[in-house]
Parts: C-alpha cells; structure tokens; sequence
C-alpha cells in the first residue's frame, strides 16, 4: 500500500514521523498533506535508506541533483564520485540520467552509493536498449517501454520522470503555432520523434493506468515530465506551454485517484515577470501537488552562469510555491559537467532554496540565517563555518585572515559591530 493510501485510512507511518520531526510539524500535519497529494515522500519501498524527505506544501523547498553516464562520458567512477558530491554538498534528491554502454549497472552503483532519494528516466534507458537491439529508437514497442519502468521501480528507485503528458493534440498545438525552441526536452524529443515516426499515440499517456498500476506496486513517486517545457524565454507561457499544464492536471487528477503519489515538473526557460502566473498556473491546473522545477532560468544569455541564472529564477519560484528545484550547473547548454560542476550547482541550488524558505520566519532556515547573523556580528568563528552553505571556504578564508582580528573587511580601523556594541549596548 501507498503513502498516500495509507495516510487516507488515518495511518501516520515512521517515514511520515521522521519527515515531521525534520521539517518541524506535527506527524498528523504530514499523514493530511500525503493524504490530500500536497505533500510526497519518495521512498520506494524496496529500498531501505536513512534519509527520508518530504517534499510539497508547507514544507521546506529541497534540492535536487542530476549525474548519469552518456555515450561521450561513460565513465562510472567518474559519476558514482559526482553522485557523493551531490549528497555530500547537501542534495536532498538525485536523478541518474544514465544511457552509457551498461545502464542497469550504473543504477546499482547509484543506488548503493547513496542515501538521499533517488529519480530516473526510464524513456532514456528504454530508447537506448531499443536502438541496441532493434537498430533504431523508433523501434521500440510500448512493452519494451513499460519494462524498462518496471524494471527500475523494482529496483528501487524512490521518483521516476515519466513524459505522460505528451500526446498527438498537443504536438498539433506546436506544429501549428511554432516556437524558438520547440522541444528542448531530451525525453519528449525521443517520444516525438517515436510518435511521428509511427504515427501512434505516445505509450505513456494512452496506457496512463497501467503506468499507474506498476508504480503503485513499489510506491514510487510519479514526476510528470514536462515534456514540452520553454526552452526559451521567448517561449514561456505560449500555448504548447499552458495545454502541456492541462494535460499534466488531467493526469494529476488520476493518479490522486489511483493513490499514487504525484508531483508535476515544470520549465524551463522562465522570465521573472512570469514566474507568479507560471505557478499559480500550475498549482490551480494540478490539484496543487508537489512542483518539481527544472529551472527557472531567468535569462538566455549567460552560458557559463546558468547556475546563477536558474538560482535566480529558482529563488523566486520557491517564494510562490515551488517545492523541488533541480540544479543547474555552470556546464548548462555547453557540455558535461564535471565534478567541480556537480558541487557548484548544488550549493548555488541550495542558496535558491534557503532564499525561499527563510520566508518562513521562526522556520529552521531563517534561525540559521539569524544564527549566522550573530556570530558575525560576535566575530565567532566556529558558529559562522557550522552555519555556511560551503564550510570549506569559509575555513579557508578565516586561515588566510589576520587572526588577531578575524575579519578583513576593515583592517585597523573599528569594527562597525564594536561601535554598535559601545554606544548602544548591542551585542
């Protein structure tokens, strides 16, 4: 049985006490947003693992990761080291995008190396085997596909990204009315090119319940794929953009019903001045389940930056309503990213996040920024590094500082915080 089928017979189960005893709620708080599809917890239950999230309404805005081999970089040492990095710099979530040579073995190693939630593809995988075995991609049947979905739920991956809401209509709503960029989405450009060639309807939508049926066995997270997300500022909120919303509500609306635990992904390409109707879109149209954010990128010219350009964007989705932000890293749009990416991306993430949650005053992240305010302000040391993003750096810093004084903004000259602590008695 489900979370969330359990949580509507009454049942708070320990992975609901463990995600109210971090997030600070009440057990009951947690079993009614499970209940209701406003809260998810992925946690595949085939796979055992110490740290538990939720992710959705009222709770803190958490952070994803993404590693993967491919067929340019297949190199798995590499990627089961970005996958420590990712955890390690505090990720809460990752998704192993992997379509090297040996997929099925990656995903071992990704599940055995970690301890946060983890995401897949399975379109990838299923596309990659397809072109393996039956020469090209556009062979694959709607079997193979739904194989390969099951083959990864049962081996215990906690979310799953699956392209459901992607059918021929809304590829007509793109023919005709044409964007910048039309799909920039990996998994929706191999199902529209599987589904122009053989002129079907995409597998994941018209066989939706038996999607549902495989998921709900192992209680793994549906991520609704946004597969016709903006990949372009001049594409947001267009109106592939908005009926892509429609069709992911109405497939929203049927997993609550099946009582599989749903979020929905968004775009994308965003400017700041949509973000607000972009998410109260998406919210209204989807029942208010979880958003999963790929993005917001900002801006469309800061190749190198996008981890700055989607923190912006990232920030202001978390204050109206996102609940899950997938990195960018400075590699966006120009390559693969290395492990020195990996750690970028996350911290530039999290800093996004924590801007979103500190909006929570008297939550866990604004006493940390308070935290971290008075030990600035005290010239502690010790508290301003336990309470930093990148500890290492802070460390660095202070050995590089004079330690007579522990700060170099002002060098001899005194201290603002002293002058404050003599004529005003401020500590």
């Amino acid at each position: 049985m489900t979370q969330m089928l359990k949580a509507r017979q009454g049942k708070i189960t320990e992975e609901m006490e463990m995600v109210a005893l971090s997030e600070g709620f009440t057990p009951e708080f947690i079993r009614a947003g499970v209940a209701a599809g406003r809260i998810v917890i992925p946690k595949n239950k085939l796979r055992n693992r110490s740290k538990i999230c939720g992710i959705g309404g009222g709770l803190d805005v958490k952070v994803n990761g993404l590693m993967g081999t491919s067929g340019d970089r297949d190199d798995m040492d590499m990627e089961v080291k970005k996958l420590k990095i990712i955890e390690a710099a505090g990720a809460h979530g990752f998704m192993d995008l992997s379509m090297g040579a040996d997929i099925d073995t990656m995903r071992t190693l990704s599940l055995n190396n970690s301890n946060i939630a983890a995401g897949c593809v399975p379109v990838y995988q299923a596309a990659k085997e397809a072109a393996d075995k039956r020469g090209l991609m556009v062979n694959m049947t709607s079997d193979d596909l739904f194989e390969v979905v099951e083959k990864q739920c049962q081996a215990g991956m906690d979310f799953m990204a699956v392209h459901s809401a992607l059918n021929m209509d809304l590829l007509k709503i793109l023919k005709k009315t044409g964007r910048v960029a039309d799909i920039c989405s990996r998994g929706g450009s191999l199902l529209t090119g599987w589904m122009f060639h053989n002129d079907k309807e995409n597998p994941l939508y018209a066989e939706f319940d038996r999607l549902l049926e495989i998921l709900k066995a192992t209680d793994t997270v549906l991520s609704i794929g946004d597969a016709i997300r903006p990949g372009a500022n001049a594409d947001s909120l267009d109106q592939a953009h908005l009926r892509g919303l429609m069709v992911a509500g109405e497939l929203t609306k049927r997993a609550l019903a099946a009582g599989v635990q749903v979020m929905v992904e968004g775009p994308g390409h965003v400017p700041l001045n949509h973000i607000p109707s972009a998410m109260l879109l998406q919210k209204r149209l989807c029942y208010d389940v979880p958003y999963y954010i790929l993005g917001f990128l900002a801006t469309d010219i800061a190749p190198g930056y996008d981890n700055i350009t989607g923190s912006i964007g990232g920030a202001f989705a978390g204050m109206h309503g996102a609940d899950f932000l997938c990195y960018l890293t400075p590699a966006e749009h120009l390559g693969l990213p290395n492990e020195e990416d990996v750690r970028i991306g996350v911290e530039t993430t999290r800093i996004a996040a924590n801007a979103a949650n500190v909006l929570k005053r008297g939550g866990a992240a604004w006493n940390r920024d308070l935290a971290m305010s008075r030990a600035r302000v005290s010239r502690n040391q010790e508290e301003q590094i336990k309470n930093a993003i990148n500890q290492a750096n802070l460390i660095a810093a202070f050995a590089a500082q004079k330690p007579s004084h522990g700060c170099a903004v002002c060098a001899d000259s005194k201290c603002p915080a002293d002058v404050a602590a003599e004529f005003f008695g401020i500590s």
